[in-house]
């Protein structure tokens, strides 16, 4: 994070302030104020929209919050979290200091970064909410770390994210087991892998995973892109992907938009490879009959990216108590373990469930007789992202190369 402030003030230390400097906020160390203040309060959560899945349990969280704590939840559908952050930055750059039209949003990497750094966060509160305590950060730092960013209670984790490959075992015997394998297996099977079209996250999180196999200099996607000689680092990715793009799928003329629509063309047997950035997207696929009983789905020796989603309250939010409220309840293990069951959304838990009770233990045990479930010990090779202005540098460049073609 390029800036950053805290928000406290001397002169009223029970407060938290926005960037007007004046306006009090819930102190969520005061957890009982902040029930009270979050009771009929609407929260307006901005969170991407383009799996079914994911808007079920956004659903199901808006019952319980609704239940649990007289809170009302909208959510509002985007295609780009990128939409929330503009929102927000123009309402700053209006004067609307007071009455955002943002309450919640799903963010992390560039994003959060955009948004820290332009002073569009309320905070620091993650690190008081209840639950927050069960994810345990001194053991699993990554909740506490976005893209390499210390997130410093500004954003919550509630999920967890790891690219996964998976395939049709029918027709692969053998699938590629790291990248410099998967342009062999590509040459051998053309039309049968693609990625997303950039910007897509999950296209963009291959890209990512590409270099990083493939340059030489890859402790320069640690710090911000600006230090580094970008064409560089980044040429033995170009040469990789020109090499690629003619055995993908419609011979990389085009790209499905989206990784639910690259499912939908495992689906549908157009394509024998593909991964994902849910884990356990494939079983729960399998579960679904989207895709074949004969999808496996494994995790390259080399490891794989993986970060943690979080959930992020705007300076400028009308209702912070009731964003606090939502995202506390995100962290609670009936929640947690509502989003990992298969049958729901098969989203990862960012609790460390090995350090809870036996009884809340028991709510995340997984199905393993589910064919394509990833060996329990898989997501123990995840490589870290790089920082988040790598992200946007890579998207330009790719588009700059390749749209049109």
């Amino acid at each position: 994070m390029r800036a950053f402030s805290s928000r406290f003030s001397a002169a009223l230390p029970a407060l938290l302030l926005t960037t007007t400097g004046l306006q009090a906020a819930p102190d969520p160390d005061n957890w009982e104020a902040v029930l009270n203040e979050a009771r009929g309060q609407t929260v307006y959560w901005y969170a991407w929209a383009g799996e079914q899945r994911t808007n079920d349990y956004i659903d199901w969280v808006a019952e319980r919050v609704e239940a649990q704590f007289d809170i009302e939840l909208t959510h509002v559908k985007m295609g780009d979290t990128a939409e929330a952050v503009s929102r927000v930055l123009a309402e700053k750059q209006a004067g609307n200091h007071d009455d955002g039209n943002v309450d919640l949003v799903w963010i992390n990497g560039e994003n959060f970064a955009a948004m820290k750094a332009n002073d569009l966060l309320f905070g620091p509160f993650a690190e008081a909410l209840p639950n927050f305590a069960l994810t345990y950060p001194e053991h699993n730092p990554e909740v506490v770390t976005d893209f390499t960013l210390p997130t410093e209670g500004y954003e919550s984790p509630w999920g967890r994210a790891q690219i996964t490959f998976y395939y049709d075992s029918e027709t692969v015997d053998s699938p590629p087991d790291s990248i410099v394998e998967l342009l062999d297996w590509a040459e051998a099977n053309p039309g049968r892998f693609t990625y997303p079209r950039i910007p897509d996250f999950t296209g963009s999180t291959f890209l990512k995973q590409a270099l990083i196999a493939l340059t030489d200099e890859d402790a320069a996607l640690y710090a911000p892109v600006e230090e580094s000689d970008f064409a560089a680092v980044t040429a033995p990715l170009w040469d990789y992907l020109d090499a690629l793009h003619p055995h993908l799928w419609r011979s990389g003329r085009q790209f499905p938009a989206t990784g639910p629509e690259m499912r939908s063309l495992m689906g549908d047997g157009e394509l024998a490879l593909a991964f994902t950035f849910t884990p356990s997207e494939p079983a729960a696929a399998v579960a679904d009959y989207e895709l074949p009983p004969s999808t496996r789905s494994y995790v390259p020796d080399g490891g794989t990216l993986g970060n943690v989603h979080f959930v992020a309250i705007p300076y400028n939010s009308p209702h912070k108590a009731g964003a606090m409220v939502v995202a506390n309840f995100l962290l609670s293990p009936e929640a947690q373990a509502h989003k990992q069951d298969l049958a729901v959304w098969g989203d990862h838990t960012v609790l460390d469930v090995g350090r809870l009770d036996d009884e809340h233990q028991a709510l995340f045990a997984l199905d393993q007789d589910n064919p394509a479930m990833l060996p329990a010990d898989a997501l123990q090779r995840t490589l870290p992202e790089p920082h988040p202005s790598w992200m946007t540098a890579l998207q330009d460049a790719w588009q700059a190369r390749y749209i049109g073609n």
